[in-house]
């Protein structure tokens, strides 16, 4: 009887934690990826903080553009510190167990902002369409009301749409291996650990992907197929590739996290691959907050001028 108790004691706590795989399978560069890993998350804090402070104190970068940069660089902070810390704890310490309910926490978390971030690249492809395509209109449209409510929707529209995710899926019974092979509590390789059918929870990934992934691209396409028509039209060769500077940085972005993360979500379960999977999360987890900074400062005059001046007070 108290075998049965301690065993049933034990089956409860597996169903309570997971093992995060993570990089186990390269023991011999567990220290070297850990140097790695705190270097980008440094870099990433320390960058992307630096576009939010001098958009905060440069009078010269106060236009919507900037303030929806500012906008963007804090949700990549955020969105790295969901996964980072995490698995810097699971290198450093070699302690790869974490609780269900923190796997759920950090799955909602990496759901939700992710979403927000490509709400919010479809909302910075507006603000370029009617700056170049409306220019007399664009004080009057691209307000600071509109601007704050459209990131404050950006924030917030994904909230029930990946709670309802979470829960969907964390609802789902687990057996055999608890060890989810990657480095974050992600979809793809939890769904492989259910017991049962999970065909529904899949069906739910591919419409939230559309909703959040695919909805948002199609406007950024939309709004960029207008723009660079405007462009084309624009009399002086200085103008177009004014223009063409200022947008190519954004598209640069767009491509680089919309077209990773739409190939982890929306691509056949049977071409899924766990390293793949691994890797492709890297671009749209890791790279794109590395790359964000890199490519909206080099590429602006404007925030190069304003860094200046703040490393020269």
């Amino acid at each position: 009887m108290n075998h049965e108790e301690k065993t049933a004691k034990e089956n409860v706590t597996r169903l309570m934690e997971f093992v995060l795989v993570g990089f186990a399978d390269m023991p011999h560069l567990q220290w070297f990826l850990f140097g790695l890993f705190l270097t980008i998350y440094i870099i990433i804090l320390m960058s992307n903080g630096t576009i939010v402070l001098i958009t905060k104190l440069d009078p010269a970068l106060q236009s919507p553009m900037y303030f929806f940069l500012s906008n963007f660089s804090f949700l990549e902070m955020c969105y790295v510190s969901v996964t980072l810390p995490r698995m810097l704890r699971d290198l450093g310490a070699q302690r790869r167990r974490i609780p269900l309910v923190a796997c759920a926490t950090q799955m909602f978390f990496v759901l939700e902002l992710a979403g927000t971030e490509c709400l919010l690249l479809s909302v910075m492809a507006y603000d370029r369409y009617v700056a170049i395509c409306h220019p007399l209109h664009y004080p009057l449209i691209m307000n600071h009301r509109l601007c704050v409510q459209l990131v404050i929707g950006s924030w917030i529209t994904c909230i029930p749409f990946q709670v309802g995710q979470t829960y969907q899926i964390f609802s789902l019974p687990f057996c055999g291996s608890k060890e989810i092979n990657h480095f974050f509590c992600d979809i793809p390789p939890l769904l492989k650990l259910a017991c049962v059918d999970s065909s529904v929870n899949e069906m739910l990934v591919y419409i939230v992907a559309v909703l959040f992934v695919i909805v948002p691209f199609l406007l950024i396409l939309g709004s960029y197929s207008k723009i660079i028509s405007t462009i084309l039209k624009l009399p002086s060769a200085a103008s177009r590739s004014k223009a063409f500077s200022t947008c190519s940085s954004h598209v640069m972005v767009v491509v680089l996290f919309l077209g990773s993360g739409s190939i982890t979500y929306l691509r056949p379960k049977s071409s899924h691959s766990e390293e793949t999977g691994k890797v492709l999360s890297l671009f749209y987890t890791i790279l794109t907050p590395l790359l964000n900074p890199v490519i909206y400062s080099l590429r602006n005059k404007d925030v190069i001028m304003a860094l200046r001046k703040l490393l020269c007070k």
